[in-house]
């Protein structure tokens, strides 16, 4: 791709042709994929948000970027989720690429062609690379990256095999380029606080190299924070690391211990929010922001009991957590300071270097939640009852169930982060019990949506949660000094 292509103007699409060749297919295709986040509601319709051609007329495979809305109806009511698709068309798909094929429209522009997912096809997702490498604007895309940053060209591509809410391209064994899938307008955190942190010093987080935006009104100098889409980010790729999640599931099947691992990782926590302290100055959350936290987690405790039927008998045991935590608000007497977080930390985020040292990844929150309230300061102890509850996860995951792996870890990992930040999370037993609380409820609501087999797992976590404050309270309270 030359700089001159890159900037070259593109014949406009035909929008509502392009649409009805492509919506029966999409109408189909989309509620399969992982990411997609309105599983178990019909598609009623769709419509394009934008859509630009990245390679000149006449290439041939063509390369198509679509911001689709998905309308769809929910028992709260009508929703529309907007989300990202790159579609290669080939007259014909090589064997290769069978896996990645959508369909062959009946009708419009595409009729017959084989429209597919371009992130399989290597010709095309290098493209991307060389966009990003080239600082290039097609259409209504903007691909920016950071001045001093290299990108080498001629690497190759492959799909990450880990799809969750976003799918993942690596390059060689150098980058990584994180795709968002579900998109929404405004600053998005998985690049606004690993910028942060690079400017900090923090080498906890792989710094953004490069990062690609849509302005959908495809004019403008629109800036990030004012509208634009924030549609991938690209970082350095740690081909040694491992997952935190595969780390500890190894330890517990080789029935090894994993504290010294666990305390490790508090203490990559606790270094990570100090610099995000640094970074973005905390605030004071007072009698009414506290009365506001607990309420808003007996909101979702009550939205998810009517969504889950067999969270019901529990939901009277868990919102005594969230009126322990109104009752501190109202005193008057107690506040707590709140920081930008992680916002969904758990050992699936962490990384394990051959070192032995911890770097964390993903730090758009949960992709649930809107953006603005993933954007929200919130007290520390949110990402460490994350990771607690994570713990639990992989013990879990063990037959015979380990709960003694599970307690151990979560002791370490809460001394570890204390050693660093001065303070042991479990000196706010009121606090922690909340949000280990409301992150059960959340994991009951997505296992339930999204994997069904698994939502034992939370389940179990919420009899214990259900339980009376003061046996829970004495389980979790850091030990005297």
């Amino acid at each position: 791709m030359s700089e001159a292509a890159t900037r070259a103007d593109r014949t406009p699409l035909a929008r509502p042709e392009l649409l009805a060749s492509l919506a029966p297919l999409l109408r189909t295709w989309l509620p399969r994929q992982r990411w997609f986040a309105g599983k178990g509601h019909p598609v009623h319709g769709f419509t394009l948000v934008s859509a630009t051609e990245l390679l000149p007329p006449g290439s041939a495979p063509r390369l198509l970027h679509l911001l689709v809305r998905a309308e769809q109806t929910s028992p709260t009511g009508p929703t529309a989720d907007c989300y990202q698709l790159l579609v290669g068309v080939r007259p014909a798909l090589p064997p290769r690429l069978a896996p990645a094929l959508i369909g062959r429209p009946e009708t419009g522009p595409l009729r017959g062609a084989a429209v597919y997912e371009a992130l399989y096809d290597p010709r095309l997702a290098e493209l991307l690379l060389e966009a990003l490498r080239m600082r290039a604007r097609v259409g209504a895309l903007r691909f920016e990256r950071t001045p001093r940053a290299e990108i080498p060209s001629a690497l190759v591509p492959r799909v990450l095999g880990v799809e969750q809410s976003n799918s993942s391209l690596v390059y060689g064994d150098a980058l990584i380029l994180k795709l968002f899938r579900r998109v929404l307008p405004g600053t998005h955190p998985d690049l606004e606080l690993p910028l942060a942190l690079a400017a900090e010093g923090c080498g906890r987080v792989p710094p953004p190299v490069a990062w690609f935006l849509a302005d959908p009104d495809e004019g403008g100098a629109a800036p990030q924070q004012d509208g634009a889409l924030v549609l991938g980010v690209l970082q350095p790729f740690l081909p040694e690391a491992r997952d935190g999640w595969g780390t500890a599931l190894g330890s517990l099947a080789r029935g090894e211990d994993f504290t010294a691992e666990a305390s490790a990782l508090g203490r990559a926590t606790a270094e990570v929010h100090g610099a995000l302290a640094r970074a973005l100055p905390p605030v004071t959350l007072g009698r009414p922001q506290i009365e506001a936290l607990a309420r808003g987690m007996a909101e979702r405790l009550d939205d998810t009991a009517r969504a889950v039927p067999a969270l019901r008998p529990y939901a009277r045991g868990l919102r005594t957590s969230f009126d322990a935590l109104a009752r501190l608000g109202a005193d008057g007497e107690r506040t707590w300071t709140a920081q930008r977080v992680h916002g969904d930390l758990h050992l699936g985020q962490c990384l394990r270097g051959p070192d032995g040292e911890w770097s964390l990844i993903d730090f758009e929150g949960e992709p649930a939640r809107p953006l603005t309230e993933r954007r929200l300061p919130q007290p520390a102890v949110r990402d460490v009852a994350g990771m607690l509850r994570s713990f639990d996860y992989a013990a879990r995951q063990h037959r015979p169930w380990s709960p003694d792996w599970s307690d151990a870890c979560r002791a370490a990992y809460c001394a570890g982060y204390a050693r660093v930040s001065g303070r042991d999370p479990r000196q706010e037993p009121v606090l922690l019990r909340a949000y280990e609380t409301d992150k059960a409820v959340y994991e009951v609501l997505y296992e339930a949506r999204h994997r069904p087999d698994w939502l034992p797992v939370p389940l179990a976590a919420v009899q214990r949660l259900a339980r009376p404050a003061g046996a829970l309270l004495h389980e979790i309270r850091a030990p005297e000094p």
